[in-house]
């Protein structure tokens, strides 16, 4: 089975053909297709190759399925004997990938 290490947003993802990932936000709508040409490494049974550090040429090509927010994290601040209390909410907005085909 062939699998590519990606990044985007920041973050590395090990993907194979046909999984199904959630990284940060694109600015693409569900649909669409999107191509990931930050290729840290492909693996492909014993031969591997690792870029330096990115693979020329490389790419990874996924579908967008859709765009949507995590779950609620709450964030409490509190000091006290002081009356001092804060919460927030936070939703991170994701976009759920799936990887079509892996070029290298």
């Amino acid at each position: 089975m062939k699998h590519a290490i990606i990044m985007t947003g920041g973050k590395q993802y090990r993907v194979a053909e046909g999984d199904v990932i959630f990284v940060e936000k694109l600015d693409v709508e569900a649909g669409e297709a999107v191509k990931f040409d930050k290729v840290l490494a492909v693996i492909d049974g014993d031969s591997t190759v690792f870029g330096a550090p990115v693979i020329d040429g490389a790419t990874v090509s996924a579908n967008v399925v859709k765009n949507g927010k995590g779950k609620k994290v709450r964030v409490y601040k509190m000091k006290p004997k002081k009356g001092y209390r804060r919460t927030q909410g936070h939703r991170q907005p994701y976009t759920k990938v799936q990887i079509e085909t892996i070029n290298a």
